[in-house]
């Protein structure tokens, strides 16, 4: 059969269907751009294969931040062109500074509505960068880029709709009550056959990155997956926390099992009612957490059932790489900053098109997790995209006799790009070689030019992925390790703003999230590096210790201000705030305020030292 010879030569037959209906609707939308009379009729195929997802939800979202990206980006590119008709610097130091604000925005979101933001940003050279010898034209120019963008984004929505799968809502819940079911059992009888500690952490912090993917395009689906995250991070502590060592009376286990065989049938409302163990087990507190979350994520539980004492859903606090954002802003800004001026300087006719590229490479794959290796598959995809439209120009267009004829002749090209998408080998350069091959392929008749302009216009467009690759190699240079490291020096600042803030203890249940959620970013991180993940969940479980040791210590201190268990508490927070380097001193003091107390709050304390012992080992952060 056909399709098992595709798939012996290294297709992914689904892949390719996805890329040939693609293909078909950058045509048509080429196409009609074409017909309804705009002048870079082009930029309609690129909106089509940027738009295109193989999910409808993410396709309806999608298509949604394409077009409000190319409006706010097109709006201020319109601006940056008058103000550059006063002096040109106006429009490069403009231009950097926007295409830098929507850099760093748009790493600190998540999802499709960072894709918007930083579209945003090098939307606005579009505008500015294309046109730069009739600035009178902007506003033609920016009326023609929103048109050709909205008549790609309808063709796509409306091609992809039909054929787009749905999310399959009920496949991921069904995957987060298995390891919820696995998880319960697994505290129940740790000693039993299954999966470790770390390997449920794993497939933890694996389902909770899937959460965003499964929201798009549904108002019902965020609610869907906040609630699903809210019981992934309640689960975090039973993971971490040091009590799960401990055995546990005969009740609570009897009462986890009863749990987790209620949660495989999907009766949440049970399996509420067995987390309500005994208060004399040391897991009280975290699997009433879970309970609350569980309340809030049944389909069932109506908002009104909900009594004073049913216990409350933990909140839900999201890790942002506040680091890696201002880097990323910092570097986009100055590499713009940097070009722009050469190109100011040097007048060069094709260093726009170099800026413009440049533009997006600075901006949109710094929300890579490793940009520099991603500038790899980019530069191949150009090189193959440059050297395309170069046959097309130079070989085939002169064949033409007006530009409907040179639609035709575009259409192989196009169709090719679907190969491209479903091979394994060529599956991560497609998507620039199609969009370097629409954006130098402008139909225009009668053909104008020379070859050695194209040669250059070539060079310079090549040049972008090259800068941008040198830039996140040598200008703090980002990768799995960096953003590891980031994490860490996140994880250490939480712990010294909670020991300075007097009234952490109020908005403990925030700290804890933020916390839960940065350690399963952490995991899912260490996991694509050597050795890593044994450290990870070493740190995971330390921090998360200091974490409850200094909200306990909070309390302590306003309890019980003028005795010495308060004034010791006041003297471990005020210890913590030197952490890594104050480590040694700070441990002692919570082994001295351990000594003070007794029950759960002595054993919390020892647990703190320990882990500050643990943190001092590791590596610093950066």
């Amino acid at each position: 059969m056909m399709t098992d010879w595709f798939s012996r030569n290294g297709f992914d037959p689904a892949r390719l269907r996805f890329g040939f209906r693609t293909a078909l609707a950058c045509c048509a939308a080429l196409t009609l751009a074409w017909l309804m009379g705009l002048e870079h009729p082009q930029w309609s195929g690129m909106s089509v294969w940027a738009a295109s997802q193989p999910l409808r939800g993410q396709l309806l979202e999608k298509s949604f931040f394409r077009f409000a990206g190319t409006v706010a980006g097109t709006a201020l590119g319109v601006l940056l062109v008058i103000g550059g008709q006063f002096h040109p610097a106006i429009l490069v130091v403009g231009l950097a500074f926007w295409v830098a604000a929507c850099t760093w925005v748009g790493n600190l979101q998540r999802g499709l509505v960072a894709y918007g933001t930083v579209l945003a940003g090098y939307s606005a050279s579009m505008v500015a960068l294309l046109d730069t010898a009739h600035p009178e034209q902007v506003f033609h120019l920016g009326a023609d880029r929103l048109a050709t963008v909205l008549t790609g984004v309808v063709v796509a929505t409306l091609v992809g709709y039909f054929f787009a799968q749905r999310t399959d809502e009920a496949d991921l819940r069904g995957r987060i009550r298995s390891l919820l079911a696995d998880l319960l059992r697994h505290l129940a009888d740790p000693g039993a056959a299954g999966a470790s500690h770390a390997q449920h952490l794993s497939r933890l912090a694996a389902i909770e990155e899937e959460l965003d993917p499964h929201t798009a395009g549904s108002l019902r689906s965020r609610r869907e997956a906040r609630t699903a995250r809210a019981v992934l991070l309640a689960t975090v502590p039973l993971l971490l926390r040091e009590e799960h060592k401990a055995a546990l009376d005969p009740l609570t286990t009897g009462r986890l099992a009863a749990a987790a065989d209620a949660i495989e049938q999907d009766d949440l409302s049970a399996a509420q009612a067995f987390l309500d163990v005994a208060e004399t087990s040391p897991l009280r507190t975290i699997l009433c957490e879970l309970a609350g979350a569980l309340r809030a994520w049944d389909p069932v539980s109506a908002p009104g059932a909900v009594t004073v004492a049913a216990p409350k859903a933990p909140p839900v606090v999201l890790h942002r790489d506040w680091i890696g954002a201002r880097e990323a802003g910092l570097r986009a800004g100055g590499a713009m900053l940097l070009f722009g001026a050469i190109w100011l300087a040097t007048g060069w006719g094709a260093g726009a098109y170099m800026l413009l590229g440049l533009s997006v490479m600075i901006s949109l794959f710094s929300t890579f997790e490793s940009p520099a290796i991603t500038m790899r598959h980019v530069f191949t995809g150009q090189v193959l995209g440059v050297f395309a439209a170069m046959i097309c120009r130079w070989l085939v267009w002169p064949h033409a006799e007006g530009e409907w004829q040179q639609i035709v002749l575009m259409s192989p090209f196009i169709l090719s790009g679907s190969l491209l998408v479903a091979h394994r080998s060529t599956l991560f350069a497609a998507t620039d070689f199609n969009m370097l091959f629409l954006l130098l392929s402008q139909p225009h008749f009668p053909l104008s030019g020379e070859l050695q302009d194209s040669f250059i216009l070539g060079f310079a467009v090549l040049a972008a992925p090259l800068i941008a690759w040198a830039g996140y190699l040598l200008v703090f240079p980002i990768n799995l390790q960096r953003r590891q490291q980031h994490l860490l020096a996140m994880m250490q600042r939480d712990l010294i703003s909670l020991a300075r803030n007097p009234q952490a203890a109020s908005h403990g249940a925030v700290w804890q999230a933020r916390i839960y959620h940065r350690v399963l970013r952490l995991v899912r991180i260490s996991e694509h590096l050597a050795r890593a993940e044994e450290k990870a969940e070493v740190t995971g479980r330390a921090v998360l210790v200091l974490t409850h040791a200094a909200l306990r210590c909070h309390e302590l201190q306003s309890e019980t201000t003028s005795s010495a268990t308060g004034k010791i508490a006041q003297l471990a927070l005020r210890r913590l705030e030197h952490i890594p380097s104050g480590a040694a001193r700070a441990s002692a003091t919570f082994r001295r305020l351990a000594r003070q107390l007794e029950g759960d709050d002595a054993r919390l304390m020892e647990q703190a030292a320990d882990g500050l012992t643990q943190l001092s080992t590791q590596d610093a952060p950066a």
